[in-house]
């Protein structure tokens, strides 16, 4: 009877767990039912082996049962029939005879008496393993319910976390890219672009500067040469270049020196 309290008691127990909270306290909610699931697919296989044994050790009290009401039945027809010898024998003056059938009359009706004395003293335990089978199955058919529902929960569950996952993923991804404000790339790249175009802008003009100044050397180089040749020109005696005489332009090479005579 003990181990029938011990099988209910446990099916009680898992029958009655909650879910919901052992999913909350759990810190990996897959890991936890997937466990869970295996437990309670365990605890069903044992409890199923249990059940098994109480229903069998029930048919086996029913059979012995019926056995001791079939034999007290038997018992008593033998006794009903000993009995009828007996009279009969006794009618016929045989009293030897109907003493003996009354004595094998007397041994039925015992017989049949503790057959039927055990047939009633089992009758409150086969009654009670009855109710206690009944509820080991009412047990077993709530743990499957209980298992199909974890199996439910975890399922959904699973896809739920999976879903949480992705969506944070998706959520990492769009921050990234700064989606409240999608102008910031483009404009900091337009920045980049106006600093790039200002830095060409200013090596034009600096390059511009230094052919401006390269000029201006030469119109200095050419100035320092015309000083030189005046100068080289009055030390040998000479005057000024006749092209720069006071008149205009100068002339051909050869009207020059046509001039140069006429002049001395």
């Amino acid at each position: 009877m003990t181990e029938k309290q011990s099988i209910l008691g446990r099916i009680a127990q898992l029958t009655r767990a909650n879910l919901n909270a052992l999913i909350d306290r759990a810190e990996d909610p897959q890991k936890m039912l997937d466990q869970l699931v295996r437990d309670f697919t365990n605890s069903i296989v044992e409890a199923e082996d249990a059940v098994a044994v109480t229903i069998g050790n029930l048919r086996l009290a029913e059979q012995d049962y019926a056995e001791d009401v079939r034999d007290a039945r038997d018992w008593g027809q033998k006794a009903i029939a000993a009995s009828q010898t007996a009279e009969q024998a006794r009618t016929q003056g045989d009293a030897t005879k109907a003493a003996r059938f009354d004595n094998l009359a007397k041994i039925a009706i015992g017989k049949q008496i503790d057959h039927e004395g055990q047939a009633r003293s089992a009758e409150p335990m086969i009654t009670s393993q009855r109710q206690v089978v009944e509820q080991l199955k009412t047990g077993l058919t709530q743990m499957r319910t209980k298992l199909d529902d974890l199996k439910s929960r975890r399922d959904q569950l699973v896809a739920r976390s999976k879903t949480a996952e992705a969506q944070s993923k998706v959520q990492g991804a769009i921050s990234s890219i700064n989606v409240l404000d999608p102008t910031t790339e483009i404009s900091r790249f337009e920045e980049q672009v106006r600093r790039e175009e200002a830095r060409v802008a200013g090596q034009a003009e600096i390059q511009a500067t230094s052919l401006e100044a390269q000029f201006a050397e030469l119109e200095d180089y050419s100035k320092n040469a015309e000083v030189e040749a005046r100068l080289a020109a009055l030390k040998s005696g000479g005057d000024a270049p006749k092209h720069l005489e006071a008149g205009g332009l100068s002339t051909e090479p050869g009207q020059e020196q046509q001039q140069g005579q006429s002049i001395y």
